[in-house]
């Protein structure tokens, strides 16, 4: 059997890795046996590019426990550079086939846009266990903390809660987790921890459902900059700054929401069978 060639990635620090497919394997395997960081290549998922009927390319996720996201932002601008770097698809503008939906992605000077769709407010679509057409500022006890987490999807489901104590000092470890296997989230949740700097920028940390807390993550973003929107706290173009470097959100209250970062290669391996 031969080897796997792939391609590490990262994008502000959102890592992954990238295969083309040429035949099928067990992914849930592979993902957790390549994402493992002290035995594995290390990585916050694996990203596959596989031909589509809808589009020029189809992308899967899988996340460092196995399960499928079915979107990721970072991961999205990742699969972009490398279809761009290595002429993949004949355009300047590429359409992507994801479990959340086709998304469009683009060099912008040095960097890649991608539009990510339209948010999705109302509850039973996120999923949560609440009605109506938008959950803002509900109440979370969690470890001892009284949360307000502003609901939303993504393509994949998003709390955000913005505090008043610096996002470095929040007990991300101790509290992400609950928050993302809460009962209110029936297929658990990506929760991120914000705060407001001004009209254009906003400090953020996040807890990646089936990752844990990564350096980044454009969904979370994403959800970030919408979230802050809805709260009249920014603009229409917000910089979201992460560990892992800064991502820039626009959104002007309807329709669909662009992200805008880094994605390079970090380099090329092979892995056993």
């Amino acid at each position: 059997m031969s080897n796997l060639e792939f391609t590490k990635m990262q994008a502000t620090g959102n890592d992954f890795v990238v295969i083309e497919v040429k035949r099928n394997r067990d992914w849930l395997a592979l993902s957790k046996a390549m994402c493992e960081r002290h035995f594995g290549v290390g990585a916050d998922g694996i990203i596959l590019v596989m031909s589509s009927e809808h589009a020029d390319i189809r992308m899967r996720m899988f996340n460092p426990d196995g399960s499928e996201a079915e979107a990721c932002g970072n991961g999205t601008r990742c699969l972009a550079r490398y279809a761009i770097d290595r002429e993949l698809v004949n355009s300047r503008e590429i359409t992507i086939e994801t479990l959340g939906g086709l998304r469009k992605a683009r060099p912008v000077g040095k960097l890649i846009q991608v539009d990510m769709g339209d948010p999705i407010f109302k509850a039973r679509l996120i999923p949560v266990k609440e009605t109506g057409d938008k959950v803002i500022d509900y109440p979370l006890n969690i470890a001892g903390r009284q949360l307000s987490v502003t609901c939303l999807s993504m393509g994949n489901p998003h709390a955000v809660a913005f505090i008043d104590e610096p996002v470095e000092k929040f007990p991300l470890e101790v509290v992400g987790p609950k928050v993302e296997n809460h009962q209110f989230f029936p297929k658990r949740v990506n929760f991120e921890i914000a705060n407001v700097i001004g009209k254009s920028k906003i400090r953020a940390r996040v807890w990646e459902r089936g990752a844990g807390e990564t350096l980044s993550c454009g969904t979370g973003a994403c959800a970030i900059a919408v979230a802050a929107r809805l709260h009249k706290f920014c603009n229409k173009t917000a910089e979201i700054i992460l560990p892992g470097g800064t991502l820039i959100i626009d959104w002007d209250g309807k329709g669909e929401v662009k992200l805008t970062g880094p994605a390079n290669q970090v380099f090329n391996g092979e892995w056993p069978g």
